[in-house]
């Protein structure tokens, strides 16, 4: 499914042995993907995460002790160029913004058969937003409130930036296509954050591009 060369290196968290062997036998058989971490626990995936450098982390929201949100809170600042995808049996509006919120760029039912997965990490590996069809309603809805346009606060390169990242680019394409650093990309990135007032690639997108909301 993957074409790249180099296998989109995937970490789960989950709790459920059976669900964890599952997913990483999946990935483990699936060409184009590998599964470089399988946690348990929220305590486990922060002691093994930032070694294993995944560029995609399944991660269950009912985790035993820490839950998969904190988690993600406090891996994202370690892991700034990972993406983190919520793998759920939760369809709730208020997790689902806790999420965003904590960092999650990605929210799918663990009823989305094997194939939908795969597919949601390529999407998600490649800038996108996946999300199950209620899900992204919820979302869309919440962002449909009435305000002023947050995205005048961006300068022209930031809206730029932000721009290319909605067409699904990679930090290394805005990288190529400006004409500039990696590292620079990523600072204009949390500039765009900080004004925005937002937490992932996905809330930037919806608040500071409004013309592309749905």
């Amino acid at each position: 499914m993957n074409q790249d060369p180099s296998p989109i290196r995937v970490a789960v968290v989950e709790d459920r042995p059976d669900d964890l062997g599952k997913m990483a036998v999946l990935l483990r058989q699936s060409p184009g993907f590998s599964c470089v971490a399988a946690c348990p626990t929220a305590q486990e995936a922060l002691e093994k995460l930032p070694g294993s450098r995944p560029d995609i982390v399944l991660m269950d929201i009912g985790l035993p002790g820490e839950s998969g949100i904190e988690c993600v809170g406090k891996l994202r600042p370690r892991l700034p160029d990972t993406q983190f995808m919520m793998l759920t049996v939760f369809e709730d509006h208020d997790l689902i913004f806790r999420s965003l919120a904590a960092g999650a760029n990605g929210y799918l039912l663990k009823t989305a058969p094997p194939p939908k997965v795969l597919e949601a990490i390529l999407e998600l590996h490649a800038g996108g937003a996946p999300m199950s069809g209620q899900v992204a309603r919820e979302v869309v809805a919440a962002f449909r409130q009435p305000a002023s346009d947050p995205g005048a606060r961006l300068s022209p390169t930031e809206r730029r930036v932000l721009e290319l990242l909605a067409r699904g680019c990679l930090y290394k394409e805005v990288a190529a296509t400006l004409g500039m650093a990696i590292g620079t990309v990523r600072t204009h990135i949390w500039r765009i954050y900080g004004k925005l007032h937002v937490h992932n690639r996905t809330e930037a997108i919806l608040r500071g591009l409004p013309a592309r909301r749905l």
